[in-house]
């Protein structure tokens, strides 16, 4: 049965959305829907219920005043200490922002943040030809860190690869330059300096907006066909210069001995000089002294000169023989033991009666003969 005819539940002038009169109504208008939500949210903030015009004002009006609301609150933002902030509005670049609490308008502008204090490090290596014509693979780290946001953002595609590539033209440009030996072992800080120059000139020609700290060279080794050889070759190169070090460390030692030897040497050359100058000085004063003496008295000076002669000839002996010509004996002096007991301790009055008697002996010999005796005294005259 249809919905408009008799029958329903016993009352013809009833249709399912509760119009009476058995008019022909369709569904309810959208307008009489929006004025009765209009209603409940006038109920809500005290108002009473408004008509039908009127409540859809108001109502339009607090979902503006809540979207304002909403709008402003997502604006705020926080930039980090190490963070600057890139705002863009409406796409285009407008201003840095600095580290604290900061608000934009949503939809509007953009904020890209970006961190300047932190170093970034890429690294490049790679198979590179030398000056002289050989192979060699190089590594070497390059540390940054971003000096402007907005040229590091927005002056070139992706200052990172950029940077990389830089890096690596400037390396193979310093490679190309240097000799396979300096790259292995002298000239290694030379190419990282260098290198570090030339990065930053690219990186200002293009200007990135990045800053290169420092650069690293981290290994230069041969290729793994030559790699044997040329260890064999760094290891002699080493055994060289270990070597000049010892040579020199050597000679620092011995040289300033040898200086101080020689120089001492020099010295008592000197002394000796001065000494011997000094006493033939002094032989002459005493010669010319001498010489007015013996003028005025030849014999006695000549009896005096012998007698100071043989002093000091028997001075350093410890015996002395005396020949008695009236009587033929030989006296025996024992000097050795009188100058024992002069430098000995004290000695009993008994102990110096019996060294009294005792020290001095005259031992007999039996008598010469006019011969003997002849040729014995001029044996003596000659000796002395």
């Amino acid at each position: 049965m249809a919905w408009n005819e008799p029958g329903n539940n016993g009352s013809p002038d009833k249709d399912p959305w509760g119009n009476r009169g058995g008019r022909d109504q369709g569904p309810p208008d959208l307008d009489e829907v929006f004025s009765k939500l209009s209603r409940k949210l006038g109920g809500l903030f005290g108002g009473r219920g408004p008509s039908l015009g009127g409540g859809g004002a108001v109502g339009l009006g607090v979902i503006a005043v809540l979207a304002a609301v909403v709008w402003g609150i997502s604006g705020f933002y926080t930039i980090g200490e190490a963070e600057r902030g890139v705002v863009l509005r409406l796409g285009q670049f407008d201003r840095i922002v600095q580290p604290g609490l900061n608000w934009k308008p949503t939809f509007i502008d953009e904020v890209k943040t970006v961190n300047v204090q932190s170093i970034r490090s890429l690294r490049s290596s790679g198979l590179m030809l030398t000056k002289d014509e050989n192979v060699v693979r190089v590594e070497m780290d390059v540390q940054y860190r971003i000096a402007n946001p907005e040229k590091y953002l927005y002056a070139v595609t992706n200052a990172d690869d950029s940077l990389r590539q830089a890096t690596d033209s400037a390396l193979r440009a310093v490679i190309g330059d240097a000799s396979m030996d300096q790259i292995l072992t002298t000239g290694r800080q030379e190419v990282r300096e260098r290198t570090f120059e030339e990065i930053n000139r690219i990186i200002d020609r293009y200007d990135m907006g990045v800053l290169v700290v420092d650069v690293n060279f981290q290994s230069a080794r041969p290729p793994e066909q030559v790699k044997d050889a040329f260890d064999d070759a760094i290891a002699a190169r080493e055994d060289e210069e270990r070597f000049i070090r010892e040579a020199e460390a050597y000679a620092n030692d011995v040289l300033p001995k040898a200086q101080g030897h020689a120089e001492r040497i020099k010295k008592e050359a000197q002394a000796y000089f001065e000494q011997a100058v000094n006493k033939a000085e002094g032989e002459v004063a005493q010669f010319e002294k001498l010489l007015p003496e013996y003028n005025a008295a030849p014999e006695v000076t000549r009896q005096r000169l012998y007698l100071q002669t043989m002093e000091k000839v028997f001075g350093s002996t410890s015996k002395i023989m005396v020949d008695a010509k009236s009587t033929g004996n030989l006296m025996y002096l024992p000097l050795d033991k009188l100058m024992s007991q002069s430098s000995a301790p004290a000695v009993s009055p008994v102990q110096q009666s019996e060294s009294s008697r005792y020290g001095i002996e005259l031992e007999q010999r039996a008598p010469v003969t006019t011969e003997q005796n002849t040729r014995s005294s001029s044996s003596r005259q000659g000796r002395y």
